[in-house]
């Protein structure tokens, strides 16, 4: 029988009972009194002794350390059988303690929160924990985060480690055989060019194994280029830094998409990655020792097979396929039907009028810039939207951690993932009302035009969206107000039923005329794009992609995908810069046999405490 499972909840002073939060605290004091039994009885496999140090309802994540996995254990019941299981079986060493700083969120929040670092038999980590205060005035464990950040003997190539030898003459020649793997094939065939297949590539070329990216766009950075004119990063440039190649200090906030394009491009020439573009994998077929032969068709037609270890799909959330939904008539229809990714700019449709069916970001973004060019456009909103604006909330939500003079990029990603995502969650509540109050004109507003809002799943606010279905939102940058001064129409008042000859009809009675019907709505799932690639029976073993767990983590994205060696890299900027980490020490491990390569074997898996 599962352990049950504790109420998420956060540590508020009332609820800890706790009068005030503690006064002229020396957190480094705290920190290292804890660490030091926490260590002692870690050394002795004193488990009931470790348990007494935390709270009952304690968290513990592992990202790969001790469970080469991703696991949450909320409470002691679950996290006993865990430290049970791994503690001493993962041969513990070296534990040190780094910085610490007293962190005061709210009046009636505070804890401790303490770097560490250790290693295991196999790898070198590093960690978080926080302590909260209790009413005898001891400190006692809230989380604890470990994470895989190397392993013994496979150091990144960075820094000190990278090549001093000079090259007189031979790098030109040495580069376009490496690219064209006219010595070998592969460790690696990532499918994708975009963030996500650049940024595991890069991650991998540092461990040593060999990888080429297979873009099926002519230039590193069409997915980006190509899109709208309009689109620009609604995520400020602290949170987007990709590997080992950070943003140059003068770089936008807000970065335009075909700047980023530029970007990406210039990242892969820098950084020395195996790109073909033009390119496409037309087959994959994998044999009996779980290693793959797969077929690329390049630029001039010819055909090669390459026999690799590994493979990435890096073709996004969606594979970039279109999603747009089967609606009746649509053959009588004497506009034009478009999907958001073939939007060019509003001046392809001066003069005309658009309907966007779809009211996240992608339809907020296309119908600023009609508006702004005078085109007559509405937005049709299916379903209610999270709303939150730029300039008041991702001060909010980034930053605490992620912003200028706010420290290395690195230790911010591991801050954040050491608090577990449904506590994260549970504190996003908090922020999003907060927000809220901030835009209440612009959201009360919003509502008496008619347009329909939430707070996200269960309150949770944008980011549980993006973990759970990768939009559904508009974080505003200026086109709410335009809806809200009328210059962008809106029209949510009925389902759509049909496509009349010049428009659409709606269950309630009333059309609307367009000359253009645009759809925001999506793409489909990658399976749908794998599905030409690979064999039916592998996409069968392939585990749901995308939304968390019920710890709370992805479920099998950046880790086991239910066929071995294959692996999907997907994510925004963040995600990517963070995971594609673990990705690479994962296949690195394989690759030295210091992990079984056959899917969950090996690994401390959900269903199994």
């Amino acid at each position: 029988m599962a352990a049950p499972e504790p109420p998420i909840a956060l540590p508020t002073l009332d609820r800890l009972g706790v009068a005030a939060a503690p006064a002229d605290v020396d957190p480094s004091k705290v920190a290292a009194l804890w660490f030091a039994s926490f260590t002692q009885l870690a050394q002795s496999n004193d488990i009931d002794g470790l348990l007494a140090l935390f709270i009952p309802d304690a968290w513990f994540r592992d990202m790969l350390a001790l469970t080469w996995a991703f696991r949450t254990f909320h409470g002691q019941a679950k996290i006993r059988p865990f430290l049970t299981d791994r503690l001493a079986a993962s041969k513990i060493s070296d534990w040190a303690l780094g910085d610490v700083r007293l962190d005061t969120p709210y009046p009636d929040l505070a804890w401790v929160l303490a770097r560490f670092t250790f290693k295991t038999e196999t790898g070198i980590c590093s960690g978080y924990f926080r302590l909260i205060p209790t009413p005898n005035g001891e400190w006692r464990g809230w989380t604890f985060y470990t994470n895989l950040e190397e392993l013994k003997g496979f150091p990144e190539a960075t820094g000190p480690l990278r090549s001093f030898a000079p090259n007189h003459g031979k790098w030109v020649a040495q580069r376009e055989r490496e690219r064209e793997f006219a010595d070998a094939d592969p460790t690696v065939l990532i499918i994708g060019g975009g963030q996500s297949g650049l940024g595991v590539a890069a991650r991998l070329k540092m461990f040593g194994v060999s990888a080429l990216v297979v873009e099926k766009n002519p230039r590193v950075g069409d997915q980006w280029r190509n899109r709208y004119q309009a689109l620009c990063l609604h995520d400020p440039v602290w949170y987007d830094h990709m590997p080992y190649l950070p943003f140059p200090p003068t770089w936008p906030v807000y970065t335009p998409a075909q700047k980023l394009a530029g970007w990406l491009e210039h990242y892969a020439e820098a950084l020395e990655l195996n790109v073909w573009t033009s390119s496409t994998v037309i087959k994959a077929r994998q044999d009996a020792n779980n290693q793959w032969d797969v077929t690329v068709k390049r630029a001039d037609g010819t055909e090669r097979v390459l026999h690799v270890h590994q493979v990435i799909s890096a073709i996004g959330l969606g594979g970039n396929n279109p999603f747009i939904p089967k609606i009746p008539g649509q053959e009588e229809y004497q506009g034009t039907v478009l999907h958001s990714t073939q939007h060019g700019s509003a001046k392809d449709h001066l003069g005309k009028k658009v309907i966007i069916v779809g009211a996240a970001t992608s339809a907020h973004d296309v119908a600023a810039d009609y508006a702004e060019h005078g085109v007559d456009v509405t937005i049709y909103q299916r379903d209610s939207t999270y709303i939150m604006s730029t300039k008041n909330g991702m001060p909010g939500f980034l930053g605490h951690i992620w912003w200028e003079g706010r420290g290395p990029t690195d230790e911010a990603d591991r801050i954040d993932a050491s608090l577990p995502t449904l506590l994260s969650e549970e504190y996003s509540k908090r922020l999003n009302l907060e927000i809220a109050a901030k835009d209440k004109t612009l959201l009360d507003d919003l509502h008496k035009i008619g347009f329909r809002t939430h707070f996200g799943p269960d309150g949770k606010g944008f980011l549980a969206m993006a973990r759970r279905r990768g939009g559904g939102y508009y974080l505003d940058v200026g086109a709410s107000q335009m809806m809200i001064e009328g210059k962008i129409k809106l029209k949510n008042d009925s389902a759509i039923k049909r496509f009349t000859k010049t428009g659409l009809e709606f269950e309630n009675g009333s059309t609307v005329d367009a000359d253009v019907v645009m759809f925001a709505t999506g793409f489909d799932t990658p399976v749908d794009v794998l599905a030409k690639i690979f064999e039916v029976d592998m996409l069968k073993k392939l585990k749901p992609q995308w939304d968390v767990d019920e710890e709370g983590e992805s479920r099998n994205t950046w880790r086991d995908s239910g066929v071995p060696n294959f692996w999907f890299m997907m994510g925004n900027l963040m995600w990517c810069r963070f995971h594609s980490k673990h990705v690479a020490l994962q296949i690195k491990a394989v690759e030295e046999g210091i992990l079984p390569s056959s899917g969950a074997e090996g690994r401390y898996m959900v269903g199994t405490v």
